[in-house]
């Protein structure tokens, strides 16, 4: 075994004997959430890069020009790391279904079976080949195959979430389906796979996610080539980088809120009970919607309800939004319910992600006045400003998949299937927390790993442009006090 994996492990065994002990559902679904968290990251990383990679690539082929050459070397090798990370941190999760949640497994294999396999054969292989040839074939194969290979790369990534979202989207609004009894037990036999995989929460989820993908890289390529760009003004190469991720930013961001609004009426269509917990909605009837909710105690962060939280609220507009244009629309509350799911994390994890999605709006629209301007690279407020939101659009990528996943609950499969009764039978609390404790130790290791690499790239990155090192040129590592706007 590893050294390192042995020290994960032995530290997991050491934290499950000596703290208490989780239940075997509750670390089941913290570990399954801990581990997509992580692997989402890296996954939204090759998805966003993408646009990226295809554009420097035909620019380099196409003009030759030693800016695009920097751009597309630096950013293929950040691709390629975080395609590793994300096969490292991916593959645990399709073992959990068969160690956490095995009745999970045997109800709905026929219905997901064939997405993952697909994933794994068409979309997988297909980027890590042409990555491959991304990395090692620019003096080995022709110009028109390396552009393809750059597209072909891509469009692994747009592919490998497709067939990923087919399996996320059927278990929301699962369709093309059958109960039937096999051994004893109710699985779901495939009827229709048309019906199955074209889902209605597909399209809505696709686009949503894809989207989101590109900003929350969009966003990391602006901190990088603003970072840059601060360290050196005229770099040409991050100038042009930085442009066109303000002018892509300008492009998503106001389509991620057009399009949030109209996914959040489907949500309200087809997951009454999740729209419900979206807004801390208890009690049937007409909704207002809350713009700015504060609580007016510690209690209401963990229970938050309109009788416990200072609103700025638009009266009916809930009602209005959920309908489609009736003030007077009933919304179903969560008193309806027996079980609901944990409301204080949909709800903060929606105001959060709805709030970054407006931030960004303001940062491209703050941005694309300066390129109007042809000053962006002098603004050093606006650079100051990238830098700091480079990571925030993963915030509010994070915060969006935990509305969806943690909304559905307690079910894991709509109305079909409840998580607790997927979750393994013969699992202990000891065996759940301790293999819990490893995956968050060893994915955090993954991650240290992952930003050591990142910083490598960066100070070779800086080292090729003849930029001293910051202690040297007698400035700090990022200047948060402007004197020159």
């Amino acid at each position: 075994m590893p050294p390192a994996l042995e020290l994960g492990l032995g530290s997991a065994v050491f934290v499950a004997q000596h703290a208490s002990l989780l239940a075997p559902e509750l670390a089941s679904r913290m570990q399954f959430g801990w581990t997509i968290t992580v692997h989402i990251l890296f996954a939204a990383l090759s998805i966003g890069l993408a646009p990226f990679i295809i554009y420097f690539t035909w620019k380099d082929v196409r003009h030759d020009e030693p800016a695009y050459t920097r751009l597309r070397e630096f950013w293929i090798k950040v691709f390629a790391v975080g395609f590793v990370m994300g096969t490292v941190t991916g593959i645990p999760m399709s073992f959990q279904f068969g160690t956490n949640f095995p009745v999970f497994s045997e109800v709905s294999g026929e219905l997901i079976g064939g997405p993952l396999a697909f994933e794994a054969k068409m979309a997988f292989f297909l980027e890590a080949v042409f990555l491959g040839v991304l990395l090692f074939g620019r003096e080995r194969v022709s110009d028109r195959t390396y552009v393809l290979s750059s597209v072909l790369t891509g469009v692994g990534a747009w592919l490998s979430g497709f067939w990923i979202l087919v399996v996320n989207a059927w278990m929301q609004t699962p369709r093309g389906f059958e109960l039937v009894e096999r051994n004893g037990m109710e699985v779901a036999q495939l009827t229709d796979p048309v019906a199955a995989f074209l889902t209605p929460r597909l399209p809505w989820m696709y686009v949503h996610m894809m989207n989101a993908s590109v900003i929350s890289v969009t966003l990391v390529v602006a901190g990088i080539s603003a970072y840059f760009v601060w360290r050196k003004r005229d770099s040409k190469a991050w100038n042009t980088a930085l442009r066109m991720a303000i002018v892509l930013l300008l492009i998503t961001a106001p389509l991620q809120a057009i399009h949030g609004d109209a996914y959040g009426r489907h949500v309200a269509d087809t997951q009454e009970q999740k729209f419900a917990a979206m807004e801390a909605h208890y009690d049937t009837g007409q909704a207002d919607l809350h713009l700015i909710a504060i609580p007016t105690s510690l209690d209401a962060m963990t229970d938050p309800r309109t009788d416990n939280l200072y609103t700025i609220s638009l009266p009916a507009v809930g009602s209005f939004l959920a309908s489609g244009g009736d003030f007077s629309a009933e919304v179903v509350g969560l008193h309806e319910y027996d079980d609901n799911p944990p409301v204080a994390l949909v709800f903060w994890s929606f105001r959060l992600m709805v709030g970054l999605g407006f931030l960004f709006i303001g940062l491209a629209l703050w941005g694309g006045n300066l390129l109007r301007k042809g000053a962006v690279a002098d603004r050093t407020r606006y650079l100051q400003a990238m830098m700091l939101a480079s990571p925030l659009g993963y915030v509010a990528l994070l915060t969006g998949w935990y509305v969806t996943e943690i909304g559905r609950q307690p079910w894991v499969v709509q109305d079909v299937l409840k998580t607790s009764d997927a979750v393994s039978q013969s699992l202990t609390a000891a065996e759940a927390t301790g293999t819990l404790v490893a995956f968050v130790l060893l994915y955090i290791a993954l991650l240290t790993a992952f930003g050591y690499v990142l910083k490598w790239l960066i100070a070779s990155e800086l080292e090729r442009m003849g930029v001293r090192d910051p202690d040297e040129a007698g400035r700090p590592q990022l200047p948060w006090v402007s004197d020159d706007d």
